[in-house]
Formats: structure tokens, sequence, C-alpha cells
């Protein structure tokens, strides 16, 4: 009786003409809930993903935190990021029951960190900045919210900017 061959699927891992190493992460997200499949490895739905680009294949692939560490040969940055994003994602949920308060020209404020966030009202919506307290380093962002919850949640992302560029 001969032995029965059994042919398994890798996904892009089995595929020839595809690279396996040398690749290079250009950006993570979160997807609030594993519900993307790993491109590389078409396996795992991922929540985390990783965008990874390689000069010698024409598309960026959107892959999890395991294939990212084989892509690059490098298993130590792709957890990294995730854990960065990981920790991110809590804080933007504590950061939604922030109690910000009221300044005498009516806009709501708070103060955390070292830093003072404004949201104040402007023609197209709600703007945010941002200024180091003690200092004279601020930020007025371009962007505007169409309300100011959303410029509330929008201000996490300019603290984090802040604390490496003011």
């Amino acid at each position: 009786m001969a032995d029965s061959i059994v042919h398994t699927s890798r996904g892009k891992w089995s595929s020839p003409g595809i690279p396996h190493k040398g690749w290079t992460c250009v950006g993570i997200d979160d997807l609030e809930a594993p519900s993307q499949e790993c491109e590389m490895c078409e396996s795992v739905d991922v929540r985390y993903v990783h965008y990874m680009e390689h000069p010698d294949y024409p598309e960026t692939l959107a892959v999890g935190c395991i294939c990212a560490e084989h892509m690059e040969d490098d298993y130590v940055r792709p957890k990294q990021r995730e854990t960065g994003i990981r920790l991110i994602a809590r804080r933007r949920k504590s950061w939604a029951e922030k109690k910000w308060r009221i300044s005498q020209l009516g806009n709501h404020f708070v103060n955390t960190e070292g830093f003072n966030l404004t949201v104040f009202e402007r023609a197209e919506g709600f703007g945010i900045s941002v200024a180091r307290r003690g200092t004279d380093r601020n930020q007025t962002g371009r962007k505007s919210y169409p309300t100011r919850d959303g410029a509330k949640a929008a201000a996490l992302s300019a603290l984090l900017w802040a604390k490496t560029h003011l």
C-alpha cells in the first residue's frame, strides 16, 4: 500500500516567487477585533495588522505578528510594535472617561502629563491645541472634527505627538 501524500497550503509561504525574508514594516493598525485574514499565511484572523513591503514584491501585505516576525527575520520589533499599539488601545478606553474642565473662554481643556490640551470651536467644527506647560512650546492642529467629543478623542493622538515634538 502506497503512502498517501498530503499537501498543505501555508498561503503565500507556499507560493513560488514570494520572498520570505527582507520585508520592512511600513505601518501597523488596530482593527479593534480579529477581523482580517493574514495575507501571508492566509490562515489566521488578525486584529493588529502589520503592513509589510518588499523591494521585490509589488504589493503591500497586511499580516499578523508571527508572519511579520518571519518576514522581517526579527523576533523583537514586531512584538514591540504590537505591544505599543495594544497600550494605545487600552489608553483610548481610559481617555474616553477623562474629566475635562471648561476655561474662562468656554473651551474644554485637560491638563495631563505636563501638557495642556484644549478643544475649541472653529468655523468648520472643533479643533485641538496642545501646549507643553511651563514653556512657550505649543501646536494647534489643522484638522477639524465635526463634534467636540470627536476632537476630545483625537486629543490623545495630539498628546502622544506632543510628547516627542514639543
